[in-house]
């Protein structure tokens, strides 16, 4: 028997080995991918080179059967999949199959300051895509917060590069580990929604190489992210998508990206500007085929017939082309022609686990005076919670990011399930926003219509609060126009629909008022120190209510830092104390010039070149137990520039709750050639603390931390010194310094 099963087995191994051999060598995965791809690409036809480098839908792109090349699937992201749409419609499909579980905002997984929490962020986004069959994810979003007023903040890491660059990677890498592309967006400058496709930005060479790239250098290099959207802006009078400098000269030349390089959907420009310095693949633009909706539209994409003809009559080689299509087909290597993608899984439980576990290390608690949080449920009969946020369902909305969920916990249910019946929990409307529940097809089924007055509902709400043991405001923004919402931005830093009257209304009937901010940006707080607690929740997804109910009650013990600064006021902002934003019309031309003045001094590199205080500090985040920060040591203080340095110090918990500390490392240049921010972000790590425990964290710095940009010499340089060390854990608190040189 055993020889019979030999002689099979041994059959087996030599027709599979024939198999593999007589396979071509684009197909056979044993091969390099180079040596596939030139293979495939000798294969291909002039005709199928061009039908793979445009869309053949809103979100598809032709593969070529006769290669066997699968079409190519893409969807956007970057907090869920989106709901499937029309073949050539940005309305929804009305499938019944195609919900997600909602993640956290991107702004709400900075707060985290857990990479890895981020790369379990990523994988379980990659599950949720396998499952549709999605090939590529536009996501994740990494511009940097330089104006509160951005409608699209929500959707980014935060204003600072090192903190979003830390960030970006494993979200990047988890995805990618299931087979499925993430795609960094929007690439770059993309800083502000109002006028976003006409606005030419001017920055000088070291904010942009300091502040703005980073987190994309860090994507490509470090993440190997495969496809990168080019936004719509303009950068060196050129539309970004066709940008000689930043998409040839850097973004595939100094960082050598060997991925797809694609168009945001809507981009406006020319086939000759398309194929000399263009992206790869062309998956939206406002060509005249599309906007006279004739038949076949997508085939009179610049990149589609326009560009074959040029081809044909001589106007172009195929030298372009070719370069696109190998990258094209360097994609479908990774994903639709990879065989060992693994299954997927959607809305499923360890996926709500995730969202529900990024919510609460990501929740920043602001303010607690006299330690009014967490709520004393023991010695509680009534709390009141106001406010339309409290029962607004949030993933709705917002733009391209809107989503079909599943399941959403609003935050007044996942406080009624927490609480449950032994303490009364009453709600009052207090102010009235956006009640449309809707976006392109998908409806929240919520009807928040209410007629009354704003003297009557801030009435009602005050009359209720005076006898409650808490009055908990859940407001802040929505994704309502000119609120966190794609394709516009804030009219201003307050906050809308009469809630500050609302709040402070509150404050003089009941002492033990806790203000709960959603959004994704800062907002101002005039009423600052009238309210007990503050508590900055941005939009938590599918778990919402769960995630903020726990953090409320003390199940779990807030960890998360702000990822931006709040200013006090829109002034205390460089975009808007230099009178930059948003720019300035050109005469007799359809362009807005938008000068970023500030240079590098954005968000807490600002505060501290002006000395101004914040509302809230970058890196601010409170908690419900106590740690010390102290003994802050080197193991050298003379550091090479090919050496490094490691920084020791001890985190203590000194009171009786189990927590989280994020410690805080940032350098300080006692002396530059050229002008430096007083300190930047370098180095950060959480520890996790029972109470009274102990643990010494570790930081290591190089010469890349000691570095800034040269403009004259276009080139990261370090300069012989002293240097300090400054550590804590908020960018306002930093309590342990310790001077080293660089040699």
């Amino acid at each position: 028997m055993r020889f019979i099963i030999l002689i099979i087995l041994q059959a087996v191994a030599i027709t599979a080995t024939f198999a593999q051999a007589s396979l071509p060598i684009y197909l056979d995965d044993s091969k390099p991918m180079e040596q596939r791809i030139e293979d495939a690409l000798s294969r291909m036809t002039l005709d199928e080179k061009i039908r793979v480098i445009h869309a053949q839908s809103k979100f598809s792109a032709a593969g070529v059967p006769r290669l066997g090349l699968p079409d190519l699937w893409c969807d956007d992201g970057p907090h869920g999949i989106r709901p499937e749409v029309l073949w050539d419609s940005w309305r929804v499909a009305g499938q019944t199959n195609d919900s997600c579980v909602a993640f956290p905002a991107l702004t709400c997984l900075a707060a985290t300051w857990n990479p890895a929490l981020s790369a379990v962020y990523g994988k379980s986004i990659g599950e949720e895509a396998r499952y549709r069959e999605k090939d590529v994810i536009l996501g994740p979003g990494m511009n940097i917060y330089r104006t509160p007023l951005c409608g699209r903040n929500f959707e980014y890491l935060g204003e600072d590069p090192y903190l979003a660059s830390k960030m970006v990677v494993p979200y990047i890498q988890g995805l990618q580990s299931c087979g499925v592309a993430a795609c960094a967006k929007h690439f770059a400058l993309n800083n502000d929604e109002a006028n976003r496709k006409v606005v030419n930005v001017i920055v000088n060479d070291r904010a942009l190489h300091e502040i703005y790239l980073p987190a994309f250098k860090a994507a490509v290099q470090e993440g190997k992210v495969w496809t990168v959207m080019c936004a719509y802006n303009w950068y060196n009078n050129q539309p970004l998508c066709v940008n000689q400098r930043l998409v040839h000269d850097i973004l595939k030349g100094e960082w050598g990206f060997d991925g797809v390089a694609i168009t945001d959907w809507g981009v406006t420009t020319t086939t000759e500007a398309m194929v000399k310095r263009g992206p790869d693949m062309e998956f939206g633009t406002h060509t005249n085929g599309l906007d006279k909706s004739k038949a076949n539209a997508y085939n009179l994409y610049y990149l589609a017939d326009p560009y074959k003809k040029g081809i044909l009559d001589g106007t172009y080689t195929t030298k372009e082309l070719d370069a696109k299509v190998r990258n094209v087909l360097r994609l479908y290597f990774r994903t639709t022609m990879n065989k060992h993608r693994g299954q997927g899984f959607m809305c499923n439980e360890a996926h709500y686990a995730t969202a529900q576990k990024i919510g609460e290390e990501g929740i920043v608690l602001l303010q607690n005076k006299n330690n009014v949080l967490p709520l004393d449920l023991n010695h509680t009969k009534r709390i009141l919670v106001v406010g339309e946020n409290a029962i607004k369902m949030m993933t709705v909305g917002g733009g391209s990011s809107s989503l079909k969920v599943q399941k959403e916990v609003i935050p007044f249910d996942g406080l009624k399930a927490r609480i449950g019946d032994r303490i009364a929990l009453d709600y009052a409307r207090g102010y009235v926003g956006d009640t449309t529940g809707y976006y392109i097809g998908v409806r929240t089924g919520q009807d928040l219509r209410d007629y009354r007055t704003q003297e009557e509902l801030t009435a009602d709400a005050v009359a209720k609060a005076k006898d409650a043991d808490y009055v908990i405001f859940i407001g802040g923004l929505n994704k309502d126009k000119h609120q966190d919402n794609e394709g516009y931005d804030r009219k201003s830093l307050s906050l809308s629909y009469n809630q500050d009257e609302v709040i402070e209304a509150l404050t003089k009937v009941n002492k033990k008022v806790i203000y709960v901010n959603i959004s994704g940006n800062a907002v101002a707080m005039p009423w600052k120190d009238k309210v007990a607690a503050i508590v900055q929740a941005w939009f938590l997804g599918s778990k919402a209510g769960d995630a903020l109910a726990a953090v409320l009650v003390g199940d779990v013990n807030p960890s998360g830092k702000m990822p931006f600064t709040m200013p006090e006021k829109l002034e205390d902002v460089g975009a808007h104390a230099l009178n930059t934003y948003p720019g300035t019309w050109r005469q007799n031309e359809k362009v807005i010039d938008e000068e970023y003045k500030e240079g590098i001094y954005v968000g807490y590199r600002w505060v501290d070149h002006v000395k101004n205080k914040p509302l809230f500090a970058f890196g601010h985040g409170l908690s419900y137990t106590t740690f010390e920060i102290s003994n802050l040591r080197a193991d050298k203080t003379v550091m090479t520039r090919d050496g490094k340095i490691t920084l020791t110090v001890t985190v203590k918990n000194k009171g009786e709750r189990a927590g989280a500390e994020v410690v805080q490392l940032y350098i300080h240049d006692e002396k530059s050639t050229l002008e430096r921010p007083y300190k930047e972000l370098k180095g950060f790590q959480k520890v996790y603390l029972q109470p009274g425990e102990s643990k010494d964290v570790t930081l290591t710095i190089d010469n890349n931390a000691l570095s800034y940009y040269d403009d004259q010499q276009h080139k990261w340089v370090s300069e012989a010194g002293a240097f300090t060390a400054l550590v804590g854990n908020s960018s306002d608190n930093l309590r342990n310094s310790i001077k080293f040189n660089l040699q």
